[in-house]
C-alpha cells in the first residue's frame, strides 16, 4: 500500500467480539526494554487500539485506551513470537479480547 504524504494510514479494524472468546491476561504496562518495535497495529480511530510489539527477543500485544483525555496502557504477557502472533490473529478475528 502506498500512502501519499499527509494521508493517515489506518491499521486493521477488529472483527466483532465473539460470544465465546478468550479473555487476554492484560497487565499494567511496565517499561522492560529500551526500544519497542511495533510490527502491526489496529486503527486508532477508536477509543481502544492494539499494537503487536517486539522487544528484547520477545513479543507482546499492547492495548491503549483513551477516554476523556485519560490514556491507559496494558500489555499481554511477553512471550515467544509464535504464541503472540497466534494471539494477535485471535484478537483480530474477535475470538480474544
Amino acid at each position: 500500500m502506498v500512502v501519499a504524504w499527509g494521508e493517515r494510514h489506518h491499521g486493521h479494524h477488529l472483527a466483532p467480539l465473539q460470544a465465546t472468546h478468550e479473555v487476554i491476561d492484560w497487565r499494567p504496562e511496565v517499561p522492560r526494554a529500551d526500544r519497542v518495535r511495533v510490527k502491526e497495529h489496529t486503527c486508532d480511530c477508536r477509543a481502544t487500539f492494539y499494537e503487536l510489539c517486539r522487544a528484547g527477543g520477545l513479543m507482546f500485544v499492547r492495548r491503549t485506551h483513551r477516554l476523556r483525555g485519560v490514556v491507559t496502557v496494558h500489555e499481554a504477557p511477553w512471550v515467544l513470537s509464535k504464541e503472540v502472533e497466534a494471539l494477535w490473529l485471535r484478537l483480530l478475528i474477535g475470538s480474544a479480547r
